[in-house]
């Protein structure tokens, strides 16, 4: 996964011999021919070189009995949120008794993706109940999908561990990638990686709010956020609007939510601010329509970009779907089409353009930068991704008199 796949890489070029464990044999398969499953800079390029020059560093298997031969058993399964936005921690616990008949003490699961606080110590616990002697460590990732190359052997890494040994092998795993090695408690480490991403959804839905409440009064959020932004350094935080999605933000967010026991106030805010975006444009474009007396029945409406941020061919979350789903809705003949994602039912770029009387941004990935819409054709874009916002700046003359 998108997780788990690009360390193995690091850590086989680290010259550790690193066995991959998925139970998807296609993928191992096309893996094994020298396809790289999912978009990512520069690893293609490191994949090659593994199945090429040091082969016997990286192997792949879809038995969980490969995991008695491994000191460090790294496990990536991260735990979802159900329909009431509470964790499941069913899919972490049977990974774990799937693997139960193959472990032996003295080896560490190290646990990369969200845990429920608590979830560690509760493995570590159940696994001693059983005579398993096995160290727990939580090492969070916080890798932006797309810079796992760059960011593996520049982020610092949090590390912790159940006793000393697992905490040892966390840092003996990611010393050799050359980074800084931060230690906490294990319940830290799970808190952590909740607080981050936490505090990134909210400060989007801060943003999105603001562009939201522009919206409403027929302001420019892109223009306000640029003449707030111009110079002032303490502005340099301030988030673009756009479409918040993907697998771990919300999700995140929501765990921590049910861990204070539904407290978390900011989060609830945050969540219904960037999970109506896609409502706030379909608003923004139902108004144009009303102003020439027309609905979105019959309208051909285009959505540029599919996946959940731009430059990805990831679509777990993506809002622009929601969108999709919003206009059907209404009647809208939708065109859909994505330069990185191949879905049934998708167009070609060009022909959105050519058909499309309402064009919405649902992805503002790069190759679109340089499109030019028909003369008429109408643009909604909330990440504000097509043309600068027009402000007039004058230097000011300073005269100093003594």
């Amino acid at each position: 996964g998108h997780v788990g796949f690009p360390l193995s890489l690091m850590l086989a070029n680290a010259g550790f011999i690193v066995t991959v464990i998925d139970t998807d044999l296609e993928r191992l398969q096309a893996i094994r021919g020298g396809s790289f499953p999912f978009r990512e800079t520069g690893l293609p390029e490191l994949l090659a070189r593994c199945l090429t020059d040091f082969p016997e560093r990286l192997l792949l298997s879809s038995e969980y009995s490969q995991v008695q031969s491994c000191d460090v058993i790294v496990i990536t399964l991260a735990t979802p949120v159900n329909e009431h936005l509470n964790p499941e921690t069913v899919g972490i616990e049977t990974c774990i008794w799937r693997m139960r008949p193959f472990l032996r003490s003295g080896q560490t699961l190290l646990l990369r993706s969200t845990l429920f606080p608590g979830t560690s110590s509760r493995i570590r616990a159940m696994l001693l109940s059983e005579g398993l002697d096995v160290g727990v460590s939580f090492c969070p990732d916080r890798i932006a999908q797309g810079n796992a190359l760059k960011e593996l052997s520049q982020v610092p890494q949090i590390i912790s561990g159940s006793c000393a040994p697992a905490l040892q092998h966390a840092s003996a795993l990611f010393g050799p990638l050359g980074i800084d090695l931060i230690e906490l408690e294990l319940h830290e480490a799970e808190i952590a990686k909740l607080f981050l991403n936490s505090w990134r959804y909210v400060a989007f839905g801060t943003a999105n709010q603001f562009y939201q409440i522009a919206s409403s009064r027929g302001l420019d959020f892109g223009r306000i956020r640029a003449a707030i932004s111009h110079k002032y350094a303490r502005a340099s935080g301030f988030p673009r609007a756009g479409f918040t999605a993907g697998p771990c933000l919300f999700k995140d967010t929501m765990q921590l939510a049910a861990y204070c026991r539904h407290t978390f106030s900011l989060g609830h805010a945050a969540m219904l601010v960037n999970e109506t975006m896609p409502d706030c444009v379909l608003e923004e474009a139902r108004k144009h329509l009303e102003g020439q007396g027309r609905s979105f029945s019959g309208t051909c409406c285009g959505i540029l970009g599919m996946a959940f941020k731009p430059d990805s061919d990831d679509v777990r979350e993506s809002l622009a779907f929601k969108l999709r789903k919003l206009l059907q809705w209404e009647g809208a003949r939708v065109l859909c089409t994505d330069v990185h994602i191949h879905h049934a039912g998708f167009v070609s770029v060009n022909e959105v353009l050519a058909q499309s009387e309402i064009i919405f941004v649902g992805c503002p990935h790069p190759e679109y930068s340089e499109l030019n819409f028909a003369e008429g054709q109408r643009l909604f874009d909330c990440w504000g991704a097509y043309g600068s916002p027009r402000l007039q700046i004058r230097s000011g003359a300073s005269e100093l008199s003594h």
